[in-house]
């Protein structure tokens, strides 16, 4: 790297670190663990969805060590190892801008009255997150976005409603991402250093946590994964996965 080169890893470190530390200072993840304390005390499950990258923050939600054990991850691939749908569908490169998909993601969910939903769309405009949410609003579930409100307000709703993830839902998570996502400026245009898979990932994991203090503090017991790579593990998820059974899918 020259000496005046615009891309200073250090740079994305400080800007990383500055919003790891005003993001916790956002009153909507209190709101957000609110809705998820409500849901798992009336029996009632998460639902996480985000595709592209934002699968990655699903996975933070569910099924994974010091994480809430009634969750499900729903993803696009669902229609295929769900649904009768050709692999060749999961090649299509717009896959996630077809509103169609949500209806089919959805319908094949083992979705009950009572649960939560939280979808995940950094952009938040395409068809998938869109149809999904309309969807999920329609037939009753409160729903958490997890968002980044600069991109989102730049660009056009890819949905023929016009609406975007954070008109429909019930609490809005900021991710504090830019527009491109991206905060280091390249010198011909352009940025690299993405951001909001870190944010949106801090802000599920100060969700859960807000809402194991929430249980604890209501005198009930977290259903809390122990990792699968300590010896009691496998048997103490084992345990309390067969609480949620034919609710939760846990693999690939």
């Amino acid at each position: 790297m020259t000496k005046n080169s615009a891309v200073d890893p250090q740079a994305f470190a400080e800007h990383v670190a500055h919003l790891v530390r005003v993001i916790p200072e956002d009153p909507e993840i209190t709101r957000a663990a609110d809705l998820f304390t409500k849901a798992l005390t009336g029996g009632g499950i998460i639902q996480a969805f985000g595709s592209g990258h934002s699968e990655a923050v699903a996975m933070e939600i569910a099924g994974r060590a010091g994480g809430l054990v009634p969750t499900n991850r729903l993803a696009l691939r669902d229609i295929v190892r769900y649904g009768d749908a050709p692999r060749s569908e999961l090649d299509r490169y717009d896959l996630e801008r077809d509103p169609s998909i949500g209806r089919i993601i959805l319908d094949l969910a083992p979705v009950r009255r009572g649960d939560l939903f939280v979808i995940i769309s950094n952009s938040g405009v395409n068809g998938v997150v869109v149809e999904l949410a309309t969807l999920v609003k329609e037939r009753g579930h409160d729903l958490i976005a997890i968002t980044s409100r600069a991109h989102s307000d730049a660009v056009p709703s890819r949905h023929p409603s016009g609406r975007k993830l954070a008109d429909l839902a019930d609490v809005v998570l900021d991710n504090q991402a830019p527009y491109g996502d991206a905060v280091l400026p390249l010198p011909g245009g352009g940025a690299t250093g993405a951001v909001s898979t870190i944010t949106s990932a801090l802000l599920a994991q100060l969700v859960v946590a807000q809402t194991v203090r929430n249980l604890l503090e209501a005198g009930e017991v977290p259903p809390v994964y122990l990792s699968a790579n300590v010896p009691e593990g496998d048997a103490h998820n084992l345990r309390l996965e067969a609480l949620y059974a034919g609710r939760i899918r846990r693999g690939a």
